[in-house]
């Protein structure tokens, strides 16, 4: 039998009794891992041009290191790092991107958010959508200049009011498609300073006077 040429998938050489069968899957694996790994790599390049890190759909579980080397000399106006399998940022994180006025966190994994992220004194528009979050990190409102915050499609069932009304410059907190309990969201209904997105409650059997 001929050796598999350059290109050939070496696992549709089925003569070949000698083939490892897993061999294929960690071949497909590598290549995958490579591809990811190129792709960050050009979009920190791109992000040393336009200020603009976009790591969004990078198979990320969490920020590498690599990248704050890469990203050292390049003052960020934003970070993407949506739709990836991120659990966590690092304190590091507030550090190195101190100055970005806009973070995409949404759709990955995460539950919650370092204190030190009220060190972001830039951010302005924080998305933290499409996570596991069960509860908003206090430190959020103590971001000094926040003013819009996405926190939709979570776990949350309360919010403590007092911290959103505290908040310096919120404006705007969508917290639709959460949980929360008729209570809560009879006291984020009243609140008039912030502009509060909730989907509409159902009511309760007992309140529904026309059962």
């Amino acid at each position: 039998m001929r050796p598999p040429q350059f290109g050939e998938d070496i696992t549709n050489q089925t003569n070949n009794e000698n083939v490892d069968p897993r061999m294929g899957a960690m071949m497909i694996c590598t290549r995958l891992a490579g591809r990811a790994i190129i792709r960050v790599v050009g979009r920190c390049n791109e992000a040393q041009e336009n200020e603009k890190l976009d790591l969004s759909e990078c198979q990320l579980m969490q920020v590498p290191d690599a990248v704050y080397h890469l990203m050292r000399h390049t003052e960020l106006k934003s970070c993407d790092l949506s739709g990836n399998d991120i659990t966590k940022i690092s304190p590091k994180f507030t550090v190195k991107f101190s100055l970005i006025s806009s973070l995409n966190l949404s759709h990955n994994q995460m539950a919650k958010l370092p204190e030190e992220i009220k060190d972001l004194a830039n951010l302005t528009r924080l998305d933290i959508s499409h996570n596991s979050y069960i509860s908003l990190p206090d430190a959020i409102f103590k971001i000094p200049n926040l003013q819009e915050l996405n926190a939709s499609h979570n776990y949350i069932t309360d919010v403590e009011i007092d911290l959103i009304k505290a908040a310096p410059s919120l404006q705007v907190l969508d917290l639709s498609v959460n949980p929360l309990t008729p209570r809560c969201h009879d006291h984020l209904s009243s609140i008039s300073a912030v502009r509060v997105t909730l989907t509409p409650r159902e009511k309760e059997d007992w309140e529904d006077l026309t059962i």
